[in-house]
């Protein structure tokens, strides 16, 4: 059997895109040094044309919906190629912020108080201050890299911002105070606790995106009791949520000391400078080493899948 030929998908139709690309080219580079690669620009909702399952694995570095949400690996399952990450059904509900909720608090472990809503239940202002306060963190169910995220301060400025909402699946939680985390997963195993330090104080798709918005500590400063508890949370929500290959988890710290994990990543940014790369750095692995490894459970699959064919 041939060696496969990493596919790198990349650009996709999400608020997303440049994004994409930006990680797709990263990783191509990086993936090159273990592997033949070829890099595909998606355009459409669609697998590219010429992607073969006999000779090609996945690497895709699409972000958002029609990237992360499943929508693209159920169509590569029906294709039958084999791909790197979570598998549709980990990819759906991890892009979910509610249902992931639900699965990751079921196992353990905790969440901020919230209630998810549509306009069919929307709920008035002063109903999520008295239940929430009114500090409150209000984001879109089903987007990725903090689009549409606000944060509310006041009660004037919640019924302002639930006044703008007009459609869609909201989540809206109680707002933590305290310090921002991440941690990423190879195989369901945590690497290295990074520290997020947005300027102002909010890290959104901004500050994510801006060069010099945000400051990052890799590893944190925390304490090994701490660094424990924070990576053994990640490993019980990568599996409570049966993602696959890799992952980046995001956490907060509040004052007290109480974990709270924000959300679930299962295609998470790819430069050399993004977080899980930071996070595999914390443990000795470079860019081109996590690239590896990220689509090595991909290739054994590639390899299971063929091994009988001529």
């Amino acid at each position: 059997m041939k060696e496969p030929v990493i596919a790198v998908f990349a650009g996709g139709t999400s608020p997303e895109r440049e994004v994409s690309l930006g990680s797709g080219k990263a990783v191509a580079l990086g993936m090159a040094c273990s592997y033949p690669v070829r890099f595909f620009t998606i355009e459409a909702d669609a697998l590219p044309a010429e992607l073969d399952p006999a000779r090609h694995v996945v690497c895709s570095t699409l972000h958002g919906v029609f990237g992360e949400d499943g929508g693209m690996q159920r169509l590569l399952d029906a294709a039958g190629v084999a791909y790197a990450g979570c598998d549709a059904k980990g990819s759906d509900l991890t892009f979910d912020k509610w249902r992931t909720r639900q699965a990751v608090s079921a196992m353990g472990v905790p969440v901020a108080p919230g209630r998810n809503f549509t306009m069919a239940n929307k709920p008035t202002a002063a109903a999520l201050v008295a239940e929430l306060g009114e500090q409150v963190v209000l984001k879109p169910n089903r987007q990725g890299s903090s689009v549409g995220l606000q944060i509310v301060a006041t009660k004037v400025g919640l019924e302002i911002a639930l006044g703008g909402i007009r459609q869609g699946d909201w989540v809206v939680e109680k707002k933590i105070i305290g310090r921002e985390f991440t941690v990423g997963l190879l195989r369901g195993r945590a690497m290295g606790v990074v520290e997020i330090v947005p300027k102002s104080g909010v890290f959104d798709y901004t500050s994510k995106y801006t060069k010099g918005l945000t400051e990052y500590f890799a590893p944190a400063q925390l304490s090994d009791d701490l660094t424990a508890r924070m990576r053994a949370a990640a490993e019980t929500a990568f599996a409570a949520c049966g993602c696959r290959d890799y992952a980046r988890i995001d956490f907060m710290l509040s004052a007290e000391g109480e974990l709270y994990l924000l959300e679930i990543n299962t295609l998470p940014g790819m430069k050399e400078t993004s977080l899980l790369p930071m996070s595999a750095r914390c443990v000795g692995l470079d860019f081109a080493a996590l690239c590896r490894e990220m689509v090595a459970p991909a290739v054994e699959r590639f390899a299971l899948a063929h091994a009988s064919r001529p």
